[in-house]
Order: C-alpha cells, then sequence, then structure tokens
C-alpha cells in the first residue's frame, strides 16, 4: 500500500530535549526508550478503517504522532513509523451496502481522500503502510502459532468455525488498560466485541479469524476460508515490520480497550513476551461544541471540507494542538478562527524576529516543552509570547531558526 509524500522536515540547531510520555499502562510520565541498535524508534500508530472522510478527530490523532514523530527526529532517532489500514472489515462492508457501491471502491476512494489530508496537513508518512488485506498471510501465520501453543481454539460450530484467543493465553492480560472486568465488558460491547457468542469460553476472547460468511470476503486458510480479526491485523502487521517489542504504540483513547489491549495480548502470546511496546500512548476525543464527534452522530467536521474552504493546513494543525493531546477536547469555530489569528500574528512577527539569542531561547522553550509529554499547549504559548512582546532588534538568522523550528517540530509552516 503506498502512502502519501514525505515532508521536508528541517534540522534546527541547538540542542535537543529527550522525549518523556506518558504511558498508558503504568500510568506514569516517563522517558521514551526501547531503542534499536542504531537508535531507530519503533513507532505503530493504528490506521484508519476507510469507509469514511478525515476528520478531525482522526487529524487530532494522526497530528499528534507526528509531533512525536518529530521530537523524535530532533533527538536523533531515526523512526520506523508503521501504520495499517483496516482496508476489509464489517463497518466497510455496511457502508457500501448502504450507499449502493463495491466495499473495495470505497475503501480505495477514502483512502486516497486520508492520503490528500495528510499531505495538506504535513503529517509525515509511515515506513510502512500496510492493508489488512496485504497481511492476510502474516495473519494466518500468527493464528496457527496460537493455536498450536494452547493460546487460541476454534469454536464447536460446523457452519462457522470462528478461531478465539483467550484471554488467559497471558498472565498479564488487562495491564495496559488497567481497566477492572465490567469496565472491559461494557467496552468490548460497545467497541465492535461479541461477548454473546456461542461456543467462546470467555465472553471477552476475542476473534482473531472469522470463518466465511455468505456475501463477505474469504481467503484460504489452514483452519478454514475467511478472513482477520480486527486486533490481529495490527498484531501480525506490528510483528513483522518492527519486531516483538518496540518504542511506542499509539491511538486515539477508544482503542485502548479493546484493540490495544489485544493486539498487545496477541503479540505477547505468540511470542512468549511480557510486553509489546514501551510506551502505549493515547490522544483524546474531539468533541464539536461540546458533543464527542463521531460517525453515528453525524457531527464530523472533515479535514478536506476546511481545506478546501480556503482554511490554512497549518492553522488546523494549530486548532488542533491548543489543547493538550490527552485531553478530550472541543472543537468549534471559535477555535479555529482563534488559530487563524494566532497564524497570522506569527507571521507579522516574523518580519522584524529580533535577536538571535531570542530566537534561540524560544527554541529552546518549545524544545523543552513538547518534550515533557507533548505540551503543546505550552509552546504555543511561548511562541504567542515571542510575537506579542519586544524582541530587540533584528539580527540576521533570528527569523530563519524561529521559522525552520516551528516547520521542524510542529509541522507549522510560516
Amino acid at each position: 500500500m503506498r502512502s502519501w509524500p514525505t515532508p521536508d522536515v528541517p534540522r534546527i540547531d541547538g540542542a535537543s530535549v529527550p522525549l518523556a510520555l506518558f504511558d498508558t499502562a503504568d500510568e506514569v510520565i516517563r522517558p521514551v526508550g526501547t531503542f534499536g541498535a542504531d537508535g531507530t524508534a519503533g513507532l505503530y500508530v493504528c490506521g484508519i478503517t476507510p469507509y469514511d472522510s478525515t476528520h478531525l478527530g482522526h487529524a487530532a490523532t494522526y497530528v499528534t504522532f507526528d509531533i512525536i514523530h518529530r521530537v523524535l527526529l530532533d533527538n536523533g532517532h531515526p523512526v520506523h513509523y508503521v501504520q495499517n489500514i483496516t482496508d476489509v472489515d464489517d463497518p466497510l462492508f455496511e457502508r457500501a451496502e448502504r450507499d449502493g457501491v463495491g466495499w473495495r471502491d470505497l475503501g480505495e476512494s477514502q483512502t486516497d481522500l486520508f492520503r490528500s489530508d495528510m499531505e495538506q496537513l504535513s503529517v509525515i508518512p509511515p515506513r510502512d503502510y500496510i492493508g489488512a488485506m496485504e497481511s492476510v498471510d502474516e495473519v494466518i501465520a500468527l493464528v496457527q502459532r496460537l493455536l498450536d501453543n494452547g493460546s487460541a481454539y476454534v469454536v464447536d460450530d460446523a457452519e462457522h468455525p470462528d478461531v478465539y484467543a483467550s484471554i488467559t493465553a497471558t498472565e498479564q492480560f488487562g495491564y495496559e488498560s488497567n481497566y477492572d472486568r465490567e469496565t472491559m465488558e461494557r467496552f468490548f460491547a460497545e467497541r465492535g466485541g461479541d461477548p454473546d457468542r456461542r461456543g467462546k469460553r470467555d465472553p471477552l476472547d476475542a476473534l482473531i479469524w472469522r470463518a466465511h460468511r455468505d456475501g463477505e470476503p474469504a481467503w484460504e486458510s489452514p483452519f478454514g476460508p475467511g478472513r482477520p480479526g480486527w486486533h490481529i491485523e495490527c498484531s501480525a502487521i506490528a510483528l513483522n515490520r518492527i519486531g516483538d517489542y518496540f518504542s511506542i504504540q499509539g491511538g486515539g483513547s477508544d482503542l485502548i480497550f479493546p484493540h490495544h489491549e489485544f493486539s498487545a495480548a496477541h503479540a505477547e502470546a505468540g511470542c512468549g513476551i511480557e510486553r509489546m511496546a514501551g510506551h502505549y500512548v493515547h490522544s483524546g476525543m474531539i468533541g464539536l461544541d461540546g458533543v464527542k464527534m463521531s460517525k453515528s452522530l453525524g457531527n464530523l467536521v472533515f479535514v478536506s471540507k476546511l481545506t478546501d474552504a480556503g482554511y490554512d493546513p497549518s492553522a488546523i494543525r494549530l486548532a488542533l494542538l491548543d489543547s493538550h493531546y490527552r485531553a478530550d477536547r472541543d472543537f468549534s469555530d471559535e477555535i479555529l478562527t482563534d488559530a487563524v489569528g494566532r497564524l497570522d500574528a506569527w507571521r507579522v512577527a516574523l518580519r522584524t524576529p529580533g535577536t538571535l539569542a531570542g530566537a534561540q531561547a524560544l527554541v529552546q522553550e518549545i524544545r523543552t516543552h513538547l518534550a515533557s509529554d507533548l505540551d503543546t499547549p505550552g509552546a504555543l504559548a511561548d511562541v504567542d509570547t515571542w510575537a506579542r512582546e519586544y524582541r530587540g532588534e533584528n539580527e540576521a538568522g533570528a527569523g530563519e531558526l524561529v521559522s525552520t523550528a516551528l516547520d521542524a517540530l510542529l509541522g507549522v509552516r510560516l
């Protein structure tokens, strides 16, 4: 699967600041580590199911991890960024049937729009952008491994012999989310699980291979024709690209459970390890005028609609960065208008950038804020202060340094 063009990410003078992030599993902010022998950071961020356009909830997540990517690069770490795209799944089939189009055609068109939106927003693309259909053989191999070591089982159903992974396959199941059983059951039912499936050993056991049903695509496997479950798709893609232990697994907070809990558990059971990622990092949900933005509510704001209306992608990024990434936060016309005004003010200030020492101090302040669990509100506030106050006599290199830093670290182009 092709991704999208890579934006130019310039290098910045000065000393970088090591990145620390909040880890959902350990519930603490600590330095990011788990680097490869050459210092490479493995970053896996769950991608979209392409049945609708990229809305600001998507954009907030991918801009968040783009900032993480940029800070890691500033720290001198190459980043092996992997992202999947769930191009075969129930929501895609349902939307295609509703709209009277082929599910493959729908998926391809929405994936193209997603690529365009990410390019517009200057998001660094993944090194590996992998569709679920591309990874079927990898999923089959992992399912077989889980069956062979007793971590998975086939339900006793002659017509639909689905394969499930047991939550007892790893002793540490539940460590990633820290949810109690009641919360797990609620989210499992709400977020694509099938607790009432007959033949399961535990209501929370997760589907890893869905036996063929009429009207659905299927691939041949040793356990019968079918298609991958959702969670194991990410497990297999991550294991085969960045290994069984890497720096960061990320996504929106709605993926904490069941998706990230199970994708980690499947990898851990398959490889006999205690933990898949050094950090589990999650961005908050985006609301519109106080109500969570979701497809079911129909209150989505689409990136493509904003750019088509003439909004500068840098202003859209600033609107998303104005609040802390872990917070559930609101979006409104007022927030976007403020972001446009902020971008204009920064551009005006850049005409008289002041002293080089002042510019250098500002860049270090931005670095420090971003390294502290991605404190983008603090970083933006420091630039506001720089733009608002007297900056001294203009010196060569000051404006270029500020402009380069905002581009490299925030993806904001002045």
